[in-house]
């Protein structure tokens, strides 16, 4: 089953297309922020992550230089 990342700080975005990926049958990570998002990358390898741009603590294209670095 493919597994897709949604990193999001908006609660019900995150929560309205995690429902909409896992009724399409793929396995839903879901981090808050860049900084879980990344955690997440590194540990879980999934196969897409879906990314919000502006967010605290890490926004998306930081997130980006992260794990291009990494």
């Amino acid at each position: 089953m493919e597994k897709i990342l949604i990193v999001e700080d908006e609660q019900g975005i995150r929560d309205t297309l995690k429902e909409i990926l896992e009724f399409a049958g793929y396995e839903v990570l879901i981090a808050a922020n860049g900084k879980i998002g990344f955690d997440l990358i590194i540990g879980d390898h999934p196969d897409l992550v879906l990314c919000d741009v502006n967010m605290p603590e890490m926004g998306g294209f930081e997130l980006l230089e992260a794990v291009n670095q990494r």
